[in-house]
């Protein structure tokens, strides 16, 4: 028996107060490595069973080897005269991250080699990084920067590069069938609430979600660190990829632009849902060719894996202007966007999960209706915003063995649950059969 209909995508709502999540994670400093994305995946782990894994430092990962681990207590610029002009606890992004120690009194000179800033957004601070540059460095606003005139300053950066391991976080959800759903999100970035945290606080209450449901597929949760992280998993996890039928990765969904989706390599099922529900969610949004550039997606699409896994967001990484700077911070991410993202990803779960094929049981001809009941029935579905009696004679028409209820809600261009409505009608007065694929 099919699960009954959902409710819209604006009735949607999260277990948990997702911007109160974002809030909370907001402070701590992240990187590929380290204790702060073990503090991380410690409050992800408050909410859902999450399995926390450590791979060591100098593991063999597809063509990388995991890095050192990467440490930071303080970081401060100051005058020879004692005043501090920067200081890494007022913000976690003013170092550079995975920074070698550095002590000492060098001149602006030397120092100007070793800074970071936006000339052409002068009030912020850029997120840089040098994972594998044996470098370091300091990331500050340029009108500051401009205002640093002495020949020399005292430069502190209390870090540590060690032998350690690379962190990540995984829940698996088992379905009734072999066949997984994937969903991915990064967890490496400091103080930024979009383009990180919104991604981790909606997945989080995805998570919680789907482990309350019965499950046709499986649902795999993964809080990765970026890039390494991903390679780190595909390697440990070859002998199972082959179970992952559709994928999404996720990230900026907490701001007010609209969603934006960027197809997997293969064209597959997860691009055809992710569309339909977008086309039908009543918000704008964007569907956008795979391109190899961007996050995790280019990882899981890679020519020796190809699989089926696409990636959603709403502001494009790159484009817009707080991207990787200190203004992506509290005030950007909106409580509402990410209740939106939350809502619409749901949908699409949903849609992935009941997306099933039939076939007519006597498919000759058109089936008569009334006697069965069915004219009352769909009558009572549309006063409830369900099923209408077009809806019913596309699946029945389509219930052929070959045509899944996705393929039925693209051809008759009506939403998903329609079309899951009339099969649930027509299988109750034993009209149809679940195909067997």
């Amino acid at each position: 028996m099919l699960d009954r209909p959902e409710s819209s995508v604006s009735d949607r709502k999260p277990a948990i107060d997702l911007y109160g999540l974002v809030t909370e994670l907001f402070p701590i400093n992240r990187s590929l490595t380290g204790a702060g994305v073990r503090e991380t995946l410690g409050l992800v782990a408050r909410h859902i069973d999450l399995k926390i894994s450590e791979v060591a430092t100098g593991t063999a990962v597809l063509d990388w080897t995991v890095p050192m681990e990467w440490n930071i207590r303080s970081a401060s610029i100051s005058t020879l005269s004692g005043r501090r002009l920067v200081d890494f606890a007022d913000n976690n992004l003013h170092v550079l991250g995975y920074s070698k120690p550095v002590q000492g009194v060098i001149s602006r000179v030397e120092l100007a080699q070793h800074v970071h800033t936006l000339p052409d957004q002068p009030d912020l601070i850029p997120y840089r990084t040098g994972y594998f540059a044996n470098d370091w460095g300091f990331c500050l606003s340029h009108k500051l920067w401009q205002t640093m005139t002495d020949e020399h300053y005292r430069v502190e950066i209390d870090s540590e590069l060690s032998s350690g391991s690379l962190t990540y976080g995984e829940l698996f959800l088992a379905g009734h069938t072999a066949e997984e759903v994937l969903v991915t999100c990064h967890i490496c970035h400091p103080s930024l609430a979009n383009d990180n945290l919104s991604g981790i606080a909606v997945m989080t209450a995805l998570a919680m979600r789907q482990a309350q449901r019965t499950r046709r597929l499986g649902y795999r949760f993964l809080f990765l660190p970026a890039t390494i992280g991903a390679i780190t998993w595909l390697d440990r996890n070859q002998s199972r990829l082959d179970r992952i039928r559709h994928g999404l990765v996720l990230t900026c969904l907490g701001d007010s632009s609209g969603f934006h989706y960027k197809e997997s390599r293969s064209e597959a099922t997860i691009d055809r849902a992710v569309s339909h529900v977008l086309r039908h969610s009543g918000h704008q949004y964007e569907v956008m060719p795979f391109s190899p550039y961007g996050y995790d997606e280019r990882q899981f699409c890679s020519p020796g894996f190809n699989l089926p896994v696409g990636c959603l967001m709403r502001g494009v990484h790159g484009t817009f202007p707080e991207y990787h700077t200190s203004a992506d911070n509290l005030d950007f991410v909106k409580p509402e966007a990410l209740d939106q993202s939350y809502a619409l990803i749901e949908s699409i779960l949903d849609v992935l999960d009941q997306n099933r094929t039939f076939e007519r049981v006597d498919g000759r001809g058109e089936p008569q209706l009334g006697r069965r009941g069915l004219y009352r029935a769909i009558a009572g579905q549309r006063e409830a915003g369900g099923a209408t009696q077009m809806d019913l004679l596309w699946f029945l028409n389509l219930a052929d063995g070959r045509h899944s209820l996705l393929d039925m809600a693209i051809r008759a261009d009506v939403p998903f649950a329609r079309l899951e409505t009339a099969a649930r009608l027509a299988l109750e007065a034993s009209l149809v059969r679940e195909a067997i694929q």
